[in-house]
This record gives structure tokens, C-alpha cells and sequence, in this order.
């Protein structure tokens, strides 16, 4: 698969946000194999959206979450399930958005230029496994728009992988 980004800088982030589900949709046609899968989105998210430092996969192993694929700077590769955004994301099993990490009391700084975040939990028969986290080095970074996207692309990554 080919993947052309020519233009990009000229959509809208609407534009830009259909673009990147269609990217997805494709791979998840085109590859079965769930690491290869999720190292493409992290690296499609990084690609098209704006304004990130960071997009990747935690999925809970033995009580915690452990890194997964991303794109950015070296990670925390283990997060406790009681602390965090990841954490409150999993735990409340409900898209997580922080507009200024610094308010949120239980941030995690695994990349100092963090400044806003947002996290969407990933479910398989009804129950959190995963969560993809997407950190901005800019507060208030996520829209409607990104919110709306990441839940579709969220859904389309369940109906594929499951690393439970």
C-alpha cells in the first residue's frame, strides 16, 4: 500500500480527519497481523493530524498498561491503572479529553512537552483492553472534530484487534 500525503497541509481538519479514517479503513482491509496494524495507525494519526507529539497503544497486562506501538518520543512503558489519563480513560471506560495536563492532577509527564491530551479506550466484548493515547504539544489542542474522529477510529480498530 502506498500512502501519499501530498496536500495534507491544505485540508481543514475535518478533511484531514476523513482522510486519516480512510487510511485506516484500508490497512485494516489490507493486513491481518495486529502489530503491523497498530504501528501503521500510530504512524497514519502522526502523519495527518496536526499539532501531536505523540499517538500510541496501551493494552492492560497483568493489572497495569504497557506501551504498545507509537509514534513520538521514548515512552512510560508501564502505567498504574490508579493514576493518569490513560488510567482514568480505561478505568471510566469513556473517551478521556484534557485540555491542560497541568489541571489534571494525576498526569503523567512521560513527555515533558505535553500539554493537552486525549485518550479512547479500545473495547472487546464490552470491556476496556486498550486505550490509544494521543498527547499535543499545544493546551486545548482537541476539537469536536478530533473527539468525533478518534471515537470512529477507535470502533474501527475494535472490529480488528484485540490483544487481550
Amino acid at each position: 500500500m502506498s500512502f501519499e500525503l501530498r496536500g495534507i497541509d491544505k485540508l481543514n481538519d475535518q478533511e484531514r480527519m476523513d482522510e486519516l479514517i480512510n487510511y485506516i479503513k484500508i490497512q485494516l482491509g489490507d493486513e491481518d497481523d495486529s502489530l503491523a496494524l497498530m504501528s501503521n495507525i500510530s504512524s497514519f494519526i502522526m502523519a495527518t493530524i496536526a499539532n501531536l507529539n505523540w499517538a500510541g497503544f496501551y493494552f492492560l497486562k497483568e493489572n497495569e498498561l504497557v506501551l504498545g506501538p507509537f509514534q513520538g518520543l521514548p515512552a512510560c512503558t508501564r502505567l498504574s491503572l490508579d493514576k493518569g489519563v490513560c488510567a482514568k480513560a480505561f478505568r471510566e471506560a469513556k473517551i478521556t479529553k484534557v485540555d491542560d495536563v497541568h489541571e489534571f492532577a494525576d498526569h503523567i509527564a512521560c513527555d515533558s512537552a505535553s500539554e493537552s491530551e486525549l485518550v479512547i479506550p479500545l473495547f472487546y466484548e464490552d470491556k476496556v483492553y486498550g486505550v490509544l493515547d494521543l498527547d499535543s504539544p499545544s493546551k486545548n489542542n482537541f476539537t469536536d472534530i478530533e473527539v468525533n474522529g478518534f471515537r470512529k477510529i477507535g470502533k474501527l480498530i475494535e472490529e480488528k484487534i484485540y490483544l487481550g
